[in-house]
Order: structure tokens, then sequence, then C-alpha cells
């Protein structure tokens, strides 16, 4: 599993230029690293909000796993799971559409879903 994901940013040629200015006169080793850090500094500057609405929303932070085995256990249980993740979530590649629809009632997913097309397919109409 990757550490990162890549984005692409479109840039107007100025904005871009004035990166290429800054890399050129050693504030940033590449145009990557000034990216990054513009990005760091913005989930710096936002972080207590972040972190308010991340607690009253009940979101797991990080990369969150469902084996077919975990989505059994919360079926017999009859229980549904309500999953909110701020990072990856990944279901095993043996996990089902059905098994899906009897075990996940909501889904939101800010950032990676690692899953088979078929779960990917079920998971779309959860809210």
């Amino acid at each position: 599993m990757a550490d990162t994901e890549k984005v692409t940013v479109n840039l107007n040629v100025v904005d871009l230029g004035k990166i290429d200015l800054m890399v050129e006169q050693g504030f940033y080793s590449n145009r990557t690293d000034f990216i990054k850090n513009a990005i760091r500094n913005q989930l710096s500057e936002h972080a207590t909000i972040l972190d308010r609405i991340i607690l009253d929303k009940t979101f797991t932070i990080g990369v969150t796993y469902y084996s077919r085995r975990d989505l059994e256990k919360v079926m017999e249980s009859g229980r549904m799971l309500d999953i909110k993740v701020v990072g990856m979530l990944v279901f095993d590649d043996n996990v089902d559409a059905e098994l899906i629809r009897n075990s996940v009632k909501t889904l939101k997913v800010l950032g990676v879903l690692r899953a088979t097309g078929e779960v990917r397919k079920a998971l779309k109409g959860l809210k």
C-alpha cells in the first residue's frame, strides 16, 4: 500500500513561474516540495477547525481496514456500520457486494477508497 497518493494540480503560468522562481532562489528544492509545503501550511492554519469537525462527526483518522471476517461478525451481531474515514478505507478483495449491503449502513470517505469494482458499486448509494 502506498504511503502517498498522486494529485494533479492545474496552475496558471504566472503562479507556476513564481513557484519556479522560489525554487531557483533556493527556498524549495523543487515544485513538489513547494506544493507539499503550501498544503501543510494550509492544513496547519486550519488545524483547530479540522480537529473539531473530525471529533464532532466521529471520523476515524488514518487507514481503516475491513476483512470479510470483520464484516461477517458485524452482520452476525445484527448491526450495521456507519463508516466515516479521513485517510484511507480498504475492503479486502474477498469482500463481496452482498456482504457490504448487509453490514454497511452509511459511508463517508475523505481520502482514498480501496475496494473491488463490485464493492465500489455496492457502496455508491450509501450516504
